[in-house]
C-alpha cells in the first residue's frame, strides 16, 4: 500500500452550501472526500457522460455502478482520498443578487412567495472558505495499481478545481514512508466517511459532521486494522487512520 500526504491551500474563496437558511448559503469549513476525488481524478478516472437529460441530470450518481461519474471506478483502480480536514480556514460573506436578461422585461422575484418555479431568491448571501485556508488530506494507492499521473511524475504540487465557483486550489503531495499497519482500537483525529468504512473497521465514538451528501465523522474511536503514521511533516504526533476503507465499503485492500 503507498499512501501521500496532500495539503490543499485555497488560492480562491470557495464556495458549497452546506446549509441554506434563509438567505445565507453557509459553507461548511470540512471538504468532503467525495467531493474532492471528483476535483482530483475526474479527468483520469472518472468518466464523464456526453449528455445529462431526464433523470440522470436531476439525481447524484456518485455510488451507482451503472451511471456514469461513479466513484466506484476509483476502487477499480485501487485509490481512495480521505476527507479534508481544516488545519487553517476563515470566512469571508459576499452578497449576491441576480435578475432577469430580458432587456424589456419587468422585474420579477425568482423564488420565494409569488414565484412559479422553485427558483431560489434573487438575493441572498454565501458565506465562503476564504483565500489562504489550509486542509490536510491523505491519499492511498494499491501497491500494484497504475499510478495517478501527478504521482507517475512525482509532482511536488498540483492544481484542482474545487466548490460550486470551480475555485482554484494547490495541492501539495508528500509521500509517506514511515507508516505502518496494526490491529486494535485507535482514535482517528483525521475526518472519516462512514460510508467508507469496511466491516473489519468498527465505530465506537464519534463526533458528527453534518454535510452534505453523507455527514462524516471527527475524532472517531474506532476498532479493526488501522495505519499508524509517524511523519514530522504534518503532525509532531502519530496520526492513525483505518485501513479497509474504499468509496461505499468497495474495499481498497
Amino acid at each position: 500500500m503507498r499512501l501521500y500526504f496532500c495539503r490543499l491551500i485555497l488560492h480562491d474563496n470557495v464556495f458549497f452550501a452546506t446549509r441554506e437558511m434563509g438567505e445565507l448559503y453557509e459553507t461548511g469549513n470540512y471538504l468532503h472526500n467525495w467531493a474532492l476525488s471528483y476535483a482530483f481524478f475526474a479527468d483520469e478516472f472518472i468518466s464523464s457522460p456526453y449528455s445529462c437529460l431526464g433523470e440522470s441530470a436531476q439525481t447524484p450518481s456518485y455510488l451507482k455502478n451503472v451511471r456514469e461519474r461513479s466513484l466506484l471506478a476509483l476502487n477499480q483502480e485501487g485509490i481512495y482520498l480521505f476527507p479534508g480536514k481544516p488545519i487553517l480556514w476563515s470566512y469571508q460573506i459576499n452578497t449576491f443578487k441576480a435578475a432577469q436578461t430580458n432587456y424589456y422585461a419587468k422585474v420579477e422575484k425568482f423564488g420565494e412567495g409569488s414565484a412559479s418555479k422553485n427558483y431560489p431568491a434573487n438575493i441572498g448571501r454565501a458565506k465562503e472558505l476564504a483565500i489562504g485556508s489550509i486542509y490536510h488530506s491523505f491519499l492511498v494507492i494499491e501497491e500494484d495499481k497504475k499510478l495517478p499521473s501527478f504521482i507517475a511524475r512525482k509532482a511536488e504540487q498540483i492544481w484542482i478545481r474545487l466548490g460550486k465557483w470551480s475555485s482554484k486550489v494547490k495541492v501539495e503531495v508528500v509521500p509517506i514512508t514511515n507508516f505502518r499497519q496494526k490491529t486494535g482500537r485507535f482514535i482517528c483525529h483525521h475526518p472519516v466517511n462512514p460510508l467508507d468504512l469496511g466491516p473489519r473497521v468498527r465505530v465506537l465514538l464519534y463526533d458528527r459532521v453534518v454535510m452534505c451528501p453523507c455527514s462524516l465523522l471527527s475524532t472517531a474511536e474506532m476498532e479493526g486494522e488501522y495505519w499508524e503514521i509517524n511523519s514530522n511533516v504534518f503532525s509532531p504526533e502519530p496520526v492513525f487512520l483505518p485501513c479497509h476503507v474504499g468509496y461505499g465499503y468497495g474495499g481498497t485492500e
